[in-house]
């Protein structure tokens, strides 16, 4: 006998205000607000963060009073609802544990016949560490009527391993409580359509004491597109303290997309660094903010053609192309940059114009690095015994190789004629710091980008021929960003500076032959509280672009080593398994 199968069903995102110590009154007004959303045919209804109770608490004994069991009283009263019109609703409480006394920011998705299941919310804030434990339950998935759903809180979407731990435990929708002031929203389309996840997130539209919480509460499909949004408040002057209700059709047949097929693609035996803990007495770590000129170089490739692509490739270098530029301290070209893309050349021909690590083409940038003081990143298919391999080397300001990476997750043209390769790792330079390289198709694999910090990346630096395939243009409300990504920000390139805190720059083709997308560009680290500005650059021209950023940013409020200190890789065990 066969599964019934799911009909599509409506979500609704409750943006409710609740007020602080005032749990009864905002419970009373909850339930008239998710009612609403039940009478109006909501078959799943998520709500803030906090929902019952408001936020900031000072210590365990300021919430004491307002502190439940899930489940409990608080959350029958919502099942009522559920068993009259047939919803599911996560409401996100504080939740204390009946047997250890312990307090928790919580979420309990209750279903008609009641309380389903908890979340625990697994990243706190600062502010909230003062009186939550940190969640212990992982990030469970729940079955139900409408599909598997998990549940991560706020803060915790910043880390990609949590909604990526969701996917591979089999969840189709991530319901997202929140109270954000932009960041953990804003990475939300990213998680979406790595993971081929629908993502339902609902947050607040006020203030309290002083912290503003911007709205845009929104459903998110698992190819990355917004399917509503309620209005983002960006300005601190601007709040609605009323409630707003944003509806979006979930539809099931979406449940299994591209996204999730890939997770059959990943590697899972590379990714071990994912799970390591770091410790503020590493004495690995760089200290030193390094100042770095970098140029993106963009061409249309001529395919094997090796020589009039290194032509290109030489005319884009700064002192040539444009003799009064500054000198560059890196230069990134696309994936294969000497070659050009193999896609339909014959093995034979791939084979042909394929060299070993000392063939002629590294040597040609070996020296012009030394002549230049430029480091180089660079593609090529490299031939070792009778294996070849889409790799990417750099090349030092010294002109010595510092390290070549060998692709580790292969596009089905590539595993006609390319071995895999069998590490992820960072490279050390003395000027620039440590350099991590992905290569195309890895910026699909949210792995990559968390090994690579696990190491401490400070850059990545992301050979690639991309034409769409992996990723969506990046449709986050720009009122979330004080500096906002250009038009042609990519989704993908975007989540895996934010995720790494690493300064992520990407060189990709242009083409009408064969139409690469360009969009060359550096993402940065934190454009959504103002630190730093992403570039971007055309979809057609041949070009060197130029960017200018410093690494670290040791004084910020997030960067590499608080993300990396805030980890709980205790519950990323999945992420090594499957």
């Amino acid at each position: 006998m066969t599964a019934p199968t799911l009909q599509p069903f409506k979500a609704a995102c409750v943006q409710f205000n609740p007020q602080l110590n005032c749990r009864e009154d905002n419970v009373a007004a909850l339930l008239r607000v998710v009612e609403d959303a039940a009478r109006q045919g909501a078959r799943l209804i998520v709500t803030p963060e906090m929902a019952t109770t408001g936020y900031h608490y000072r210590d365990r004994e300021a919430i004491r009073p307002f502190v439940d069991t899930i489940p409990g009283r608080t959350t029958e009263r919502f099942a009522e609802i559920c068993r009259l019109y047939g919803s599911y609703i996560v409401l996100s409480m504080p939740e204390a544990d009946a047997k250890t006394d312990l307090y928790y920011i919580s979420a309990a998705l209750i279903g008609p016949d009641g309380v389903i299941g908890t979340y625990r919310k697994t990243h706190l804030w600062e502010c909230e560490a003062r009186w939550a434990a940190a969640g212990d339950l992982g990030i469970p998935v729940f079955a139900t009527d409408l599909g598997n759903i998990a549940i991560t809180i706020c803060m915790d979407s910043v880390y990609y391993e949590t909604a990526r731990a969701a996917a591979l435990g089999g969840a189709d929708i991530l319901s997202f409580p929140t109270n954000s002031s932009g960041q953990s929203i804003a990475v939300l389309q990213a998680r979406a359509e790595a993971n081929g996840l629908y993502v339902v997130s609902a947050n607040r539209s006020n203030k309290e004491l002083g912290f503003h919480m911007v709205g845009g509460s929104a459903v998110w499909s698992p190819l990355g597109e917004k399917l509503a949004e309620a209005e983002v408040m960006a300005s601190s002057d601007r709040v609605c303290d009323e409630p707003t209700i944003v509806y979006a059709e979930i539809d099931p047949s979406l449940y299994r997309n591209p996204a999730k097929e890939r997770l059959k693609e990943r590697r899972s035996g590379l990714y071990k660094d994912i799970m390591l803990s770091h410790l503020p007495w590493d004495e690995r770590r760089d200290r030193q903010p390094r100042p770095i000129r970098a140029v993106l170089a963009q061409y249309e490739p001529v395919p094997g053609d090796k020589l009039a692509n290194v032509r290109k490739m030489l005319q884009l270098i700064p002192g040539r192309a444009a003799p009064d530029q500054a000198a560059a301290d890196l230069v990134v070209f696309p994936e294969l940059s000497v070659t050009g893309p193999v896609d339909g050349l014959k093995p034979e021909t791939i084979w042909d114009i394929s060299e070993h690590i000392d063939g002629d083409a590294v040597a040609l940038f070996r020296r012009a690095a030394r002549e230049r003081q430029t480091h180089f990143v660079f593609g090529f298919v490299e031939r070792e015994g009778d294996r070849l391999y889409n790799s990417a080397v750099l090349i030092d300001d010294a002109g010595e190789v510092a390290g070549t990476y060998r692709k580790t997750h292969l596009q089905a043209d590539e595993r006609r004629w390319a071995h895999p390769g069998d590490s992820i790792a960072v490279f050390s330079t003395e000027m620039l710091g440590s350099i991590g390289v992905m290569i195309g198709y890895d910026a699909a694999f949210p792995e990559v980008a968390g090994v690579l910090a696990a190491q401490r990346a400070d850059i990545i630096a992301i050979p690639s021929s991309w034409r769409g395939e992996i990723s969506c243009a990046l449709a986050t409300d720009p009122l979330l960003t004080r500096h906002p990504y250009p038009d042609g920000a990519v989704a993908a390139w975007a989540g895996i500076a934010v995720a790494a805190q690493a300064y992520t720059l990407v060189a990709n083709y242009v083409g009408t032959a064969t139409p690469y997308g360009g969009r060359s560009a550096m993402y940065t680290l934190d454009p959504f509280y103002g630190l730093d500005r992403p570039i971007i650059a055309s979809a057609r021209d041949e070009e060197a672009v130029s960017v200018a950023f410093t690494t670290i940013q040791p004084e910020w409020w997030f960067n590499q080593q608080k993300m990396l200190d805030s980890r709980k890789p205790h519950h990323y065990t999945i992420m090594i398994e499957k």
